[in-house]
C-alpha cells in the first residue's frame, strides 16, 4: 500500500493520498487550504489517478481544497450527511475565534457529493471501512483499510492524535459523543497506524498507554 501524507494550510490540517502502489489509482483523504498543488505534485511524481475525494469531517481546515481536486479530476467527494451544510457555508463549523484566522470563505461545495451512509467504501482496489465517530462534528468518521503486509491503518480525522483528541468546543461538538467514539475505537488492535488530522502517526497501543482521553476511557466501567 502506498500512502503519502502532507500537511497544508494555516491549520496544517494532514492530507493522505492512499493506493494500492505507484501508477494505480487512488483516494485522496481531507485536502485541505492550500492542498492543491501539493496533491498535483504528489499525483504526477507517483503517476496516481484519483477517483474520490474522502472527508473524515466538514472542517474548512479538511475540505477547503476539496472542490479544486474533486472538480479537477470529475470525481466526486465523499463526507457524512451531518457535515454537508459545512461545504456550502464553511464559517458555520468555526468559533468567533477560528472565523477570525480563516478569514472570508467562499462555499467549497465540489459539484458530485455523495452521502458517506455505506459502511465500506470500495475504492481505487481498497477496501475502505467507514466508522461514523461524532463528537469533534456531528459527521465525523475514521477511515480504516487493511495493509497488504496484514497491519491496519486508521484516518482518524480529528477524533484522535498523538497524545490528544478533538476538540468539542466548536458548532456540532458534543463531549459525550466524542468518549462513546473513543471507545469504540479502543476495541482496535494496538498494533493499528493511526494517521491523525493534525501531527504525527502513531499507534492506537500508544496512545492507550498514554494518551490521557484514551487512558480515562479504559479506566470507564462501561468499556468493553
Amino acid at each position: 500500500m502506498l500512502v503519502v501524507g502532507f500537511p497544508a494550510g494555516v491549520f496544517q490540517a494532514n492530507c493522505y493520498l492512499i493506493a494500492t502502489g505507484k501508477g494505480r489509482d487512488c483516494v485522496v483523504v481531507d485536502p485541505g487550504q492550500d492542498a492543491e498543488s501539493a496533491v498535483a505534485a504528489a499525483l504526477r511524481e507517483r503517476s496516481l489517478t484519483p477517483v474520490a475525494v474522502l472527508a473524515t469531517h466538514g472542517h474548512v481546515d479538511h475540505v477547503a481544497s476539496a472542490a479544486a481536486v474533486a472538480d479537477a479530476h470529475g470525481v466526486p467527494c465523499y463526507i457524512r450527511p451531518e457535515d454537508r451544510h459545512l461545504l456550502a457555508d464553511p464559517l458555520a463549523g468555526l468559533g468567533p475565534e477560528l472565523a477570525d484566522v480563516a478569514g472570508p470563505l467562499a462555499p467549497i461545495e465540489p459539484a458530485a457529493v455523495v452521502p458517506l451512509t455505506a459502511p465500506v467504501l470500495d475504492l481505487a482496489g481498497l477496501r475502505i471501512e467507514v466508522e461514523h465517530t461524532p463528537g469533534h462534528t456531528p459527521g465525523s468518521v475514521v477511515f480504516r483499510l487493511r495493509s497488504d503486509e496484514g497491519g491496519v491503518l486508521a484516518l482518524t480525522g480529528d477524533t484522535l492524535f498523538a497524545g490528544s483528541v478533538g476538540r468539542t468546543d466548536l458548532p456540532g461538538g458534543d463531549p459525550a459523543a466524542l468518549a462513546r467514539s473513543l471507545r469504540g475505537l479502543l476495541r482496535l488492535p494496538d498494533d493499528t497506524v493511526v494517521l491523525p488530522g493534525h501531527g504525527g502517526a502513531t499507534t492506537l497501543g500508544r496512545e492507550r498507554a498514554a494518551n490521557p482521553f484514551l487512558t480515562a476511557e479504559t479506566d470507564s466501567e462501561d468499556v468493553s
